[in-house]
């Protein structure tokens, strides 16, 4: 059966939310794409992530037109509490740099850019299969794929984006020997959960104990998202939720009284950390973003803003290559992302070394995690650091 060709100056594999950002963001520039992705819609909404959105991050859906419904549902936070030695210190934002987050789940922003490019006609192809991209030094790469009928597919571009994440097809289509691979795996996991009860604090909660890290999260009034460090192998069937609780409570007790509100824990995974960079970001005319080019540690809050971070850049450099007809422009691209990428490397490798426990931890490594987190608390200067790094403060100009 011939397959069916669509011709496009972008091609984007990945309909997540750089895939979908990019795309708005050119069609707003008058550049049409096609957008493919092998999950349905369905499956994406139906995934469960956590999201803390930076300032920068806001403006981009809201000044550009996504929606402001980030605004009205998400939760701003002026500030997040570091927890260690049984009591907490607040950091506080908007004292510090002026900035907030908004704790806004990622399924939320992709609904809100999925909507977006149906509200303004995009062709957005949900629950391909087989999907191979071709062709990548020429002038017209492909991408080659069955659509949701079976039917074969080709979409025909001048420029091809790979934002279809960490396990997906675009990255491996890059020969090793045009890539290097800056690669880090940590010795331990964050097992998360999902909870039916209201909140436990009005804001983030980052727990340092002698039995591990617990992030305290929120999502909404009457469901609550936590973690806590765990072994990589674990298996979440073998807790109950009252080894859980028991668990939690042990990690943020302290002299102060804090303690958690439980309540019937409805979700539960175990999240692998690693760190990964790709450099370059572009092979022939293909580019790569977001989990695509890169990963972090979920300690920093930094993976869904990087890929957002990411195609605002790419989508610049790739108005003015389509419309200078130079490529050349492509290469300004790599370079300028990967300055935010490799900042955003450092931070949350920062947060999360001196937060979890190593599994060979000494005494006078907890004992020096305990300085580090005292000289930060304790120093306007250290506080104003993770703020500025946590929010994002200053990383990009304005829009």
């Amino acid at each position: 059966m011939p397959r069916n060709l669509t011709r496009t100056p972008v091609g984007i594999v990945g309909a997540g939310p750089a895939g979908l950002m990019l795309s708005h963001l050119l069609a707003r520039a008058g550049i049409d794409s096609v957008v493919v992705d092998n999950r349905t819609r369905a499956e994406i909404e139906g995934t469960s992530r956590a999201g803390i959105l930076e300032a920068d991050s806001v403006r981009l859906l809201t000044d550009t037109g996504v929606c402001d419904r980030v605004l009205r549902d998400g939760g701003r936070h002026d500030g997040i509490e570091l927890r260690f030695g049984g009591s907490g210190h607040r950091i506080d934002f908007q004292g510090l740099v002026g900035e907030s987050v908004w704790l806004y789940p990622q399924t939320d922003v992709f609904t809100d850019l999925a909507d977006a490019r149906e509200r303004d006609g995009a062709d957005v192809r949900f629950g391909i299969t087989g999907t191979r991209v071709v062709d990548l030094t020429t002038d017209h790469p492909g991408i080659l794929f069955e659509d949701a009928d079976g039917r074969p597919g080709e979409v025909r571009c001048e420029i091809l984006v790979g934002a279809d994440g960490a396990h997906g097809v675009c990255r491996t289509a890059v020969p090793e020997a045009s890539r290097t691979h800056y690669f880090r795996a940590y010795p331990f996991a964050w097992f998360g959960i999902l909870v039916e009860a209201p909140p436990s604090a009005a804001e983030l909660v980052y727990t340092h104990s002698e039995r591990g890290f617990a992030l305290i999260s929120r999502r909404t009034d009457t469901v609550q998202r936590m973690y806590f460090q765990c072994d990589p192998d674990e298996d979440p069937a073998d807790w109950s939720d009252d080894r859980i609780w028991t668990e939690l409570q042990a990690r943020v007790a302290g002299a102060d009284g804090f303690s958690l509100k439980e309540g019937p824990v409805t979700d539960r995974s175990v999240l692998r950390f690693r760190s990964l960079v790709c450099d370059p970001l572009r092979y022939g005319n293909m580019l790569l973003a977001g989990d695509a080019a890169h990963t972090v540690p979920p300690t920093g809050a930094k993976g869904l803003n990087l890929a957002l971070a990411d195609v605002r850049v790419l989508a610049e450099a790739v108005e003015s290559a389509l419309r200078t007809g130079d490529r050349a422009a492509l290469d300004t691209y790599g370079p300028r992302a990967l300055r935010r990428v490799w900042r955003a490397q450092h931070f949350s490798y920062w947060m999360t070394s001196m937060l979890h426990r190593l599994p060979d931890a000494t005494d006078f490594d907890t004992r020096r995690q305990l300085g580090e987190l005292a000289a930060v608390t304790g120093s306007a200067a250290g506080s104003a650091y993770l703020a500025e790094a946590y929010t994002g403060c200053g990383a990009l100009p304005s829009l």
